[in-house]
């Protein structure tokens, strides 16, 4: 019988590969195999496993944190927060904490961008691609970085 997990995490891993992401198990784990690898069950500092962690050309990014159908995401974000901040030592990352948090039942995702001014987790259609995270990191600023400083607007009359 599948559990209410193991389905979120079926789909999840659909939804994954659906947007260009190599999904992989920790044992198995090849990060130059793709742009973007998802790996299932990375242990992490705090000798918890987060459900998955993503790495865009081979460098860790982001965390997703998978959970049952019915369950309420909003109430996870602060398990996502902490795993952002136990990557293990020596493994390559963009950053301490992860920039990337995303919470997911399979059905439901949110996500959110912790480098933004005031992050907040946002409901998404489905994940990002490994090019979109990948170019979201070459920017110097945020969007809503750069919505601050927009210029003012003169008044033509």
């Amino acid at each position: 019988m599948t559990k209410p997990e193991d389905l979120a995490r079926i789909n999840i891993d659909s939804q994954l590969k659906a947007a260009g992401w190599e999904v992989q198990d920790r044992q198995d784990a090849n990060l130059g195999a793709s742009l973007g690898v998802a790996v299932r069950y990375f242990q992490m500092k705090d000798q918890k496993e987060a459900d998955y962690v993503l790495f865009v050309y081979r460098k860790a990014v982001g965390v997703l944190e998978a959970k049952a159908e019915g369950i309420t995401l909003s109430g996870v974000e602060v398990q996502t927060e902490n795993y952002l901040n136990l990557l293990p030592d020596g493994i390559p990352n963009v950053g301490n904490p992860l920039p990337f948090a995303y919470e997911s039942t399979g059905i439901e995702t949110y996500f959110c961008d912790g480098r933004d001014p005031e992050a907040r987790s946002r409901r998404l259609f489905t994940f990002h691609t490994p090019e979109q995270l990948k170019n979201w990191l070459a920017e110097e600023n945020t969007l809503r970085d750069r919505l601050k400083v927009l210029p003012e607007i003169s008044d033509p009359r």
